[in-house]
This record gives C-alpha cells, structure tokens and sequence, in this order.
C-alpha cells in the first residue's frame, strides 16, 4: 500500500512540474476552432414554427395537422444538387475504381509502386525490402491494410493517387493498363455510332454509417459487439437512372433528355435527377469523405457530416421565418403581382410551360426565400431523411422532430416539381416516394450541423 501511494505521489509531482497550468483547472486546449460557412450553403438560424397546414387541406389527406416544433441551425445547400455537383462524386468513383483495379492487377504481377508501367499504380501502403516505414505504417499494414475486410481481400489498402490517370488509348503505358481499362467499358459489341460506353454498374461507391438511434435503445452491457452490430455497410450504384425521362411519361417523346440531360454541360447548372435515396444518402457520405480528407491534408478539424435533411427541417427552411406562408415566399398565389409566375410548375392541365419551361430549369432560377433558398418550391421536389407515416405528426417529438424507420421503404419528399400542381409546392404538403425509387422529377439538397446553439431566431 505504501508503495502504491509512493508511486502515485512520483506520477503526481511528474504531472504538475510539466504542466503549465500551475495545478489550476483550465480544460484541455485543442486546436482552435472558427466556424465555416460550407461552400454554396447558407445558414438557417434554428428556432420554433408551426409545422403542418395551418388553412383547409383542400385535398383531405389528414396526415399533417398543425403542431408547435423546434429545430436548431443549420446550413443547407442554397440550391438543389446539379448535374455538374452530382457529376464530380460519379467522377471521384470512377477515378477510385479505376485505380484500385489498376493497383490490385499491379499487386498481381507482384509491380510496386515506381516500377514504371502499371507498377506505378500500385498500393502505396506496401512495405517493401530495405525501405524504411514509420513503426505506425508498418504496424497498420501487417495487421490491417494487408489482410483485408470480409469478402474483400483489398479493403483498406492505400491507393497512390500521384501518378494521373491516362485517358489516351494510344498512350496506355502497358498491356496491363489496357485490361483494366477495357475492363471499365461495355463490350465493343454493345457500342454504337463509333462511341464505347463506361459500363455504369461497375461505379459503386461503399461507406459504413452508424445507426445510433439503434444503439442507443440497445440495453447490452458489451460495447463492442454493440458497435459492431449496429455499423453498417452500403454499397451504392452511384450513376443515375437516365430512363426515368422515358419511363416516367408513357407515349411520350422524351428521348432528348435521357440523352443529354445528365452528361450534356449545356444542362450543367440544372438539378439532377433520376438518383434514389440511397444514391442521395451516398452522396452525401462521399461529400463528407471528400470535405475532410481535405482538413486532414490541411492538418484542420474535422467537419461535420453532411446529410438530407429531417422533413421538418425542410419545412422551417422552406418557410423562410414567414411562420403562416402558404408557399416560400409568403402569401397564397403562385405569381406575383405582375403575373408572373413564382415558380416552376404545371399551372394548366398539360400545360407545363405557362410558366416558362417545360422541364426542368438552372438551379437557381426564380428569387429565393428568405433565406436565400432558391426553389423551395418547385423545379423538383427533393428527398428528405424522415420515413413518411401519415400519422407521424401525432407522436414526434417537439424538438427536432424525425421518423427514421429502417424498415419503413416510404421517404418523405418535399417542395413539389415541375410536372406537379401548385399544391404540392405549399410548404406544409406532404408527399412520399419508395426509397429504391428515381424519378425525372425527384432531386435533393444536403444540410449540415451547425456547431453551437446560440444561433436561434424567432420562428414567427
């Protein structure tokens, strides 16, 4: 016992002459912290509104009666994800796929990194013969990187992102190269007009996520099975359903649009489509990863997750502070008062260009909100994270109210489109979509956490 507290005065009297808080409580000091605005998002103040219709629900659904509801900030994209936007996550898992069958042939011919040809594609974690590695990398490849996870023998591996990928044929470094790249298109079988096409299906973007509400209910004393059961793998197609131009509309010329609405700059600024809920989720997790494998290079904090927004946080925002407003911008008329129309909809039957476009429109057409979100209503209606249950408004909780059911396939999606009537863009109206489900007319925006909770507003 003597000993013990002999050994514990030595650690004290150690920890106090090389502190330098003179033995006073002072907390931890980290690294300092400044919020950031994300790029191309804007922030909106948390606070309390009335969610549901407030005026008759002149369709007789039933499933959003008014109810007091408090949200804390938080920053959502001004606009909805564009092609050019959703172009760059199919493009960094394409980039990703090409260079990890690069690598995993390269591993196969036993090439290293620097050997020339597709050796110069190879893993970047290896340790080879009489070159030196920090202990950490040599620890992190002999027990993780080198064994895999699961199914996949390469998981963890680290790719070697220095060298560019060459997109000439005529400049392929080697006949290894040229497998793997032949490997990425459709076969020449399937090629027409002189052009060979990437085969979609092999860009699959996978992420783990945590699904703490699980969790948190789970009344288990041992950690870590518990993490482990509730961590949970996805692996995404990530490229979007062009089709939905055609098999959206029976008997009807749409073809121009299935061919040039995604890939065609001339529609880089308009929102995507035709991507599901997973794909929405997925992208939003590969924002996430690309946002701060940035801060790690940059030795910065990390960010907060990226995401879809609660469905009433959708509706705070849609409102814009305007607490009884039937539509974004306030009172109950889809035009303003020079006729003109205030969004992108179908006001006639069949007439979906009496407000100046058929499809679609840029992003960030019509004026914003109040808090500068443009197309809160209209254009496309938007996915959000909340499972739809028509009688979900009688139990949510009042602050941050949410329904995620995993097992419930019905996703709540928000703001009307512009093939839909001017009822579907009142703010309050509910309206859902199976979550495996794309549609021309379906897009999303993300939101973020805001760090803090002294940014509150009046929701009135």
């Amino acid at each position: 016992m003597k000993k013990f507290i002999a050994l514990t005065a030595t650690l004290s009297l150690l920890i106090s002459c090389g502190s330098s808080d003179r033995g006073e409580l002072v907390g931890v000091k980290g690294k300092k912290w400044r919020p950031e605005k994300p790029y191309g998002m804007t922030l909106v103040p948390g606070g309390a509104y009335i969610m549901g219709k407030s005026d008759d629900d002149l369709a007789n659904v039933q499933d959003a009666p008014t109810k007091t509801v408090t949200v804390r900030a938080f920053y959502m994209d001004e606009t909805e994800i564009t092609n050019t936007e959703y172009r760059q996550f199919v493009e960094w898992v394409k980039d990703s796929t090409i260079r990890t069958r690069l690598a995993i042939l390269a591993d196969e011919q036993g090439q290293t990194p620097g050997s020339g040809g597709i050796g110069d594609y190879a893993f970047n974690d290896a340790v080879e013969e009489g070159e030196e590695k920090s202990p950490y990398d040599t620890y992190m490849y002999e027990n993780y990187w080198s064994l895999g996870d699961g199914d996949d023998m390469y998981a963890g591996r680290k790719l070697n992102h220095k060298p560019k990928l060459i997109k000439d044929p005529q400049k392929y470094p080697d006949e290894f190269y040229v497998e793997v790249m032949d490997s990425m298109y459709l076969p020449e079988s399937e090629s027409y007009n002189g052009l060979r096409t990437i085969d979609v299906s092999k860009l699959v973007f996978s992420y783990k996520w945590m699904d703490i509400q699980s969790a948190a209910k789970d009344k288990s004393k041992n950690t870590r099975e518990k993490r482990s059961k509730y961590l949970i793998s996805e692996k995404v197609q990530v490229y979007p359903d062009t089709t939905v131009w055609i098999k959206d509309f029976a008997y009807s010329y749409n073809e121009p649009m299935h061919n040039d609405y995604f890939w065609h700059e001339a529609y880089g600024l308009y929102p995507v489509v035709g991507v599901s809920w997973g794909q929405a989720k997925a992208f939003c997790a590969w924002r996430t990863l690309n946002k701060n494998t940035y801060q790690k290079d940059k030795k910065r904090l990390q960010v907060n997750s990226f995401r879809l927004p609660s469905e009433a946080e959708w509706e705070y925002a849609a409102r814009g502070g305007i607490q009884g407003g039937t539509f974004p911008w306030g009172g109950p008329y889809a035009k303003n008062d020079r006729g003109c129309f205030l969004a992108n909809f179908k006001p006639n039957r069949g007439d979906y260009a009496a407000d100046g476009a058929l499809y679609t429109v840029e992003a960030n057409s019509f004026d914003p909100n109040d808090y500068n979100l443009f197309n809160m209503a209209g254009n496309v209606a938007e996915w959000t994270d909340s499972s739809y249950d028509a009688n979900s408004y009688e139990y949510v909780s009042t602050m941050n109210p949410n329904v995620t059911d995993r097992a419930n396939s019905r996703k709540v999606i928000r703001g009307g489109s512009w093939k839909d009537v001017s009822y579907f863009l009142q703010t309050s109206t509910r309206d859902w979509e199976y979550r495996d489900s794309a549609r021309s007319y379906i897009g999303f925006r993300t939101v973020q956490d805001y760090m803090g909770t002294q940014n509150t507003a009046n929701g009135g």
